[in-house]
């Protein structure tokens, strides 16, 4: 696996990503609060590349391994159902166009089924105190009394895939190169 500081141009990410097939599919995973959905905005803005965030797909606060586990049928349909967190509810079913790139970003993207169906699987590291403080500042109070919780959760998600081992690039946001 590559490691690389994800705080720089997205320039030679996009580079990466026209290597190779096309349209291609990279799934984005790590803890919450490491940048993901930062990156995948930015590279989805710079590539024309449809996304999907799992925020959308988490029936939840303890649905991170069914979020997971949407993934495979997302990339091969492109269609979910998305979660209505303030309801706490199944919301509308929704799809996106699957004739282009697709970049899948969040906690549980990577997991051996998803990863078999995609091109490029990128994992965000950041130390565990910046991530709490950026998740906490990002959705305050919502996320607060959730956190252990969805740690937990992704603990065990990436126990049972090895979610961390099955990227090909690691990006590391912050880190200074040396």
């Amino acid at each position: 696996m590559t490691a690389v500081d994800a705080e720089v141009d997205p320039a030679p990410l996009v580079e990466l990503l026209e290597v190779g097939p096309q349209p291609w599919v990279l799934l984005i995973d790590g803890r919450s609060g490491a940048g993901k959905t930062v990156l995948a905005r930015s590279l989805a803005a710079a590539t024309g590349a449809a996304l999907v965030s799992l925020d959308e797909v988490y029936p939840g606060w303890d649905g991170l391994a069914a979020g997971a586990d949407a993934v495979p049928g997302i990339i091969r349909d492109g269609r979910w159902r998305r979660w209505d967190w303030a309801r706490d509810v199944p919301a509308d079913a929704v799809s996106v166009d699957r004739s282009g790139s697709l970049i899948v970003e969040g906690c549980g993207a990577i997991t051996r089924a998803s990863r078999a169906l995609a091109d490029h699987a990128w994992w965000v590291e950041r130390d565990a105190p910046a991530r709490k403080r950026r998740a906490l500042d990002r959705d305050g109070d919502a996320f607060a009394p959730h956190w252990c919780r969805w740690a937990a959760q992704e603990v065990q998600l990436d126990a049972r895939e090895g979610s961390r081992a099955l990227a090909d690039l690691e990006l590391s946001p912050g880190a200074r190169s040396s």
